[in-house]
């Protein structure tokens, strides 16, 4: 009798792809919010409107009022096409997980561009994203 042995998830792919748990985990988190953002867009775009109120500094006020609630539907879509690339790269893992990475910690800091309320989202998050991140880069740098 001859035994086969399965073949597992973690072992058929290849080191440079394998995904880490904090990259499966925040791909995850940021393919839920594209779909959050879609079901805003389908149930009322409008609800974008007050997001830059508290923005800092005028040219994001202005810039969110006038561009993209001037089409929040497209922006709003464009929104969530970007969480899903975002979520998809850390998913996938290897290179791609990289610059998933780099483009999750940008969207945050960007988003503290919107005023204080953004940095009690943003500042935590960081400090879980970052270091992340660069385990990451360290893991990808020694394969």
């Amino acid at each position: 009798m001859t035994t086969r042995a399965v073949p597992s998830a973690t072992t058929d792919r290849p080191a440079a792809r394998r995904t880490s748990v904090g990259a499966t985990a925040v791909g995850g988190f940021y393919l839920t919010m594209g779909g959050v953002h879609l079901g805003l867009v389908v149930a009322d775009p409008t609800v974008y409107g007050p997001f830059a109120d508290g923005a800092v500094f005028g040219f994001v006020r202005t810039g969110w009022s006038e561009i993209f609630m001037a089409n929040p539907v497209f922006w709003g879509l464009l929104v969530m096409a970007g969480e899903l690339a975002l979520g998809t790269l850390l998913i996938v893992g290897g290179r791609a997980a990289l610059v998933g990475w780099a483009g999750v910690i940008l969207f945050h800091v960007a988003l503290m561009l919107f005023g204080w309320g953004a940095w009690l989202w943003s500042v935590p998050a960081l400090a879980v994203l970052v270091p992340l991140a660069l385990r990451d880069l360290r893991a990808a740098t020694r394969r």
